[in-house]
C-alpha cells in the first residue's frame, strides 16, 4: 500500500495532476481520493489499478500476495504488495522501439516487484556470451529486466547499441585504465571498446529464469 501511494503521488507530481483532477477522471470525490492517499481508507485492487491507468501507468499492475498462515491463532493481515508488469521486447525491434517509445508491439507482459524509474522492458537472453564458468552468469533463455533510467556505471550489466548497427548487445560495462569496455561474462568472447558512437539503451536490473 505504501509503495502504491508513493508511486501515485510521485506520478501526480510529475504529470502535474491534482487530487481534484484525478478524482474527476475516476468519477469520484476529491475527498475519496484523499482518503486513499492518506491511508484513511484502503482501495480495492481494482481501484488501485484504475488509478494507475488514469495516470498513464496502465502497463503496471497491483496484485494481492497470498501467503501461508504462520499461526492459526493469529492469521496474518491482508497484504497488498505492488507487482508491476513490464512489456516483453525482442532484440530484432528493440532499437526502433526505444526510439519511438511505442507500445512495444505485441501485448505480452511479465510481472515483477521492481519499481522501474523509466520505461522498463524485458528482453530474452540469447546466445552464451553472458554465460560465465563461475560467479555471475546470465544464461540463454533467461529474461532480463532493462531500466533505461538507471545510470550506466562501471560494473553494471547494460544493453548497448552502436550507431552503425541495427542490433543491440548485452554486456557488462567495465573500466580499465580510464577506458570503458563492453565485456562479455563468457571469457571466450572478445571485449569491445565503448566509444562515442555507442549508446546505452538501459541497465539490466533483474534476471529471471522460467522452468
Amino acid at each position: 500500500m505504501d509503495n502504491w501511494i508513493a508511486l501515485v503521488k510521485a506520478n501526480m507530481k510529475d504529470r502535474k495532476v491534482t487530487q481534484g483532477e484525478l478524482a474527476e477522471r475516476l468519477g469520484m470525490s476529491q475527498g475519496g481520493v484523499g482518503h486513499w492517499l492518506n491511508k484513511r481508507r484502503v482501495p480495492s485492487l481494482a481501484d488501485m489499478n484504475r488509478v494507475l491507468e488514469e495516470l498513464g501507468l496502465g502497463y503496471l499492475e497491483v496484485v494481492q500476495e497470498v501467503r501461508e498462515k504462520t499461526s492459526q491463532a493469529s492469521p496474518p493481515a491482508t497484504q497488498y504488495n505492488p507487482y508491476y508488469r513490464y512489456p516483453v521486447s525482442d532484440w530484432k525491434g528493440l532499437c526502433e522501439i526505444r526510439e519511438e517509445r511505442a507500445a512495444y508491439g505485441a501485448a505480452r507482459f511479465e510481472l515483477t516487484d521492481y519499481h522501474a524509474q523509466g520505461d522498463a522492458f524485458w528482453l530474452p537472453v540469447t546466445g552464451d556470451a553472458m554465460t560465465a564458468p563461475s560467479g555471475l552468469s546470465i544464461a540463454a533463455g533467461m529474461m532480463i529486466l532493462v531500466d533505461p533510467a538507471i545510470t550506466a556505471e562501471p560494473g553494471k550489466l547494460v544493453v548497448a547499441q552502436w550507431a552503425n548497427s541495427a542490433h543491440a548487445t548485452f554486456r557488462q560495462l567495465l573500466e580499465e585504465s580510464g577506458q570503458l569496455y563492453l565485456v562479455p561474462l563468457n571469457p571466450t568472447y572478445p571485449k569491445q571498446l565503448f566509444t562515442d558512437d555507442c549508446r546505452i539503451l538501459g541497465v539490466a536490473v533483474q534476471a529471471t529464469a522460467k522452468f
